[in-house]
């Protein structure tokens, strides 16, 4: 029997009169890599905070790894991975101080590993966190997630501010790296383009209502018209179609 490594149910999020996520409900299996796009405003940030145990849901749960992500946070954090869509760290402060500050913290945590990986993507840990550019802070901010091999790796908006390039290293270098060894990703994100390459289930936000949950290759059957992702994109939430 397959292992749920994320599972919410029933996902509230309000902002004062303002409802965020009304009533989410998904599971994402072990091994699998998950896609939640939306346009802006759907509801995919508020989401992934709930998951990462930084807000409290209004309603309803979410668990990662059997365990709940508000209640249980810390325990959790030691097997999750997760890169928020804005990375954040001292500016003042070397990327290898910060890789250094981590491995101390956490002595599971592959300091050589980060730096290997850092090194792959041209990027020199000498240089202070604030003097990288909006796409290097991410792929850091990525590289120092993976530090301790995390079961499940949670991106939010991982290739924005990305040149191609670096889309290009994170997909192929990274998220298939993490898929290969057995590890489940839950990726939000607006690059339709190189979701479709790395993805094994869409979940698509539309005003807060998860509007389509299935396969990516069962969505592909259904809109046999459709040439791309971002063709499938468009036409399930144009027509709201309800797709489980």
């Amino acid at each position: 029997m397959s292992e749920q490594v994320i599972r919410v149910e029933g996902l509230t999020v309000r902002y004062g009169a303002r409802l965020a996520v009304d009533g989410v409900g998904f599971a994402v299996e072990r091994g699998q890599v998950f896609a939640l796009l939306g346009r802006n405003g759907a509801g995919k940030s508020s989401l992934i905070r709930c998951l990462a145990g930084l807000r409290r849901p209004d309603a309803g749960t979410t668990s990662l790894l059997g365990l709940d992500a508000w209640r249980d946070r810390a325990r959790a954090m030691r097997r999750v991975g997760i890169v928020p869509e804005d990375p954040d760290a001292p500016p003042t402060v070397p990327v290898a101080r910060l890789i250094d500050f981590c491995a101390r913290v956490d002595g599971s945590w592959d300091a050589a590993a980060v730096r290997g990986r850092l090194d792959g993507l041209g990027i020199d840990a000498r240089v202070a966190f604030g003097d990288l550019s909006k796409g290097q802070k991410k792929l850091v901010s990525l590289a120092l997630a993976l530090g301790h091999a995390p079961e499940l790796v949670v991106l939010d908006d991982p290739t924005l501010g990305l040149d191609v390039a670096m889309r290009r290293a994170l997909y192929e270098e990274i998220v298939v790296e993490l898929a290969d060894r057995g590890a489940t990703v839950l990726v939000a994100s607006h690059d339709l383009t190189g979701i479709e390459g790395i993805a094994d289930r869409i979940g698509v936000l539309k005003q807060g209502r998860l509007i389509a949950d299935a396969p990516l290759e069962e969505l592909k059957s259904r809109h046999a018209h459709a040439a791309a992702l971002e063709e499938i994109f468009l036409s399930i939430t144009a027509g709201h179609e309800e797709v489980a």
